[in-house]
């Protein structure tokens, strides 16, 4: 039987809930509802598992902090025996259009903390990783209080289209496989 792991980065607590640095958060938050499953408080995060077409996936949002990502994940590998190919990294990237979409099977963390620590971790770059064009629409040097702002309406509006978008991508990742998931929803 095939397991999945489905990784949504983000950062705990309240002032970090609707920022777009929590994209992950967001997106695994809908995939889990949809599934009608929820999220329980385990070592590292909160876990969720669920059956896909007879598949079993764990969906987990780390507590460590963006930052520290990688424990979490390979913690979670280690224990559920599931393949580096298997996990599915979600996450913002301010070097994308908003709203924008973009798999990847392999590749450079890009600047991002998050994908720096998994990619350390698992001593490996070659993880399927899902993320979410947040944009970069801010000025030189305020990055980081970019990332950590709040949605403008503009966005949160556009989200009600894109998250649900989203989960679909998700359950091609499982469904479908890395290169059908690419190949429908890269760039869209």
């Amino acid at each position: 039987m095939k397991k999945f792991l489905i990784v949504g980065l983000g950062n705990i607590g309240e002032k970090y809930d609707n920022t777009r640095h929590n994209i992950g958060f967001k997106i695994v938050d809908a995939f889990v509802k949809e599934h009608s499953a929820s999220f329980e408080s385990e070592k590292l995060g909160e876990l969720a598992q669920l059956r896909v077409k007879g598949k079993t996936v764990f969906v987990l949002k780390p507590s460590t902090y963006m930052n520290l990502s990688g424990k979490a994940v390979l913690y979670w590998m280690k224990k559920e025996n599931i393949a580096l190919e298997n996990v599915l990294i979600i996450t913002d990237d301010i070097h994308i259009d908003f709203g924008t979409i973009r798999f990847k099977s392999k590749g450079s963390p890009g600047g991002h903390n998050g994908l720096k620590d998994i990619q350390e971790k698992c001593n490996s770059g070659s993880y399927p990783r899902f993320r979410f064009g947040v944009g970069a629409a801010y000025p030189k040097g305020r990055q980081v209080d970019f990332v950590l702002g709040q949605w403008s309406a503009e966005e949160e509006s556009a989200l009600i289209e894109r998250i649900p978008q989203s989960v679909n991508a998700v359950n091609s990742f499982i469904n479908a496989g890395m290169a059908n998931t690419m190949n429908a929803f890269n760039n869209k």
